[in-house]
């Protein structure tokens, strides 16, 4: 029975394969099947890779047999089936490779800078913390000459002290940050 088929055109045999006829369907799949696979690997160079792009290609015609519509002859139609899966293949590969590096960049990246961001948070929130501690006139000279900018000869005039207190005030809340932040930061607190 294999000898009947092996002799018939590929045209008669995609005819027949619509008729469920599983020897019609083998006889296709000996026909092409290696060098659909030599096609396939010549693009790939991966073994595996090739088998499946025609192990699949056969499946999809054997599911599809009922409302196949081949235009072309059957070996056009094979080798540009290959090659599109082929492509396919690559194209979904060259996704996979920029998701993957995207995301190890993440990885490396956006875990460094997540930590670094709460690291700065935290010690943020610890000089904001410490600076509310500060004697009442103390925190309010530090405050006017670091976050209003104001020079010494403003503070004094606004405060309505000497510019020498002034001096002594900042430097005085320099001092006890200091040893607050280096006390937390030596020990591990942040």
């Amino acid at each position: 029975m294999a000898t009947f088929w092996n002799k018939m055109s590929d045209a008669e045999l995609l005819t027949r394969l619509t008729d469920e006829d599983h020897a019609v369907f083998a006889e296709i799949y000996g026909r092409y099947r290696a060098v659909l696979f030599a096609h396939a690997y010549k693009i790939i160079q991966d073994e595996d890779v090739a088998k499946d792009v025609v192990q699949e290609l056969f499946t999809n015609i054997w599911m599809r047999r009922q409302d196949l519509q081949i235009r072309t002859t059957l070996s056009a139609y094979l080798y540009t089936s290959v090659r599109n899966r082929v492509l396919d293949y690559i194209s979904h590969q060259n996704v996979e490779d920029r998701y993957l590096n995207s995301l190890s960049d993440f990885i490396e990246k956006g875990e460094w800078v997540t930590d670094e961001q709460m690291r700065e948070k935290e010690l943020s929130e610890l000089i904001d913390k410490e600076i509310a501690l500060l004697p009442t006139k103390m925190r309010q000279v530090f405050e006017l000459s670091r976050f209003q900018e104001y020079s010494y000869n403003e503070i004094a005039t606004e405060l309505d002290i000497s510019d020498k207190t002034v001096k002594k005030q900042v430097h005085n809340a320099l001092q006890i940050l200091r040893k607050k932040l280096d006390f937390a930061l030596f020990f591990g607190f942040l």
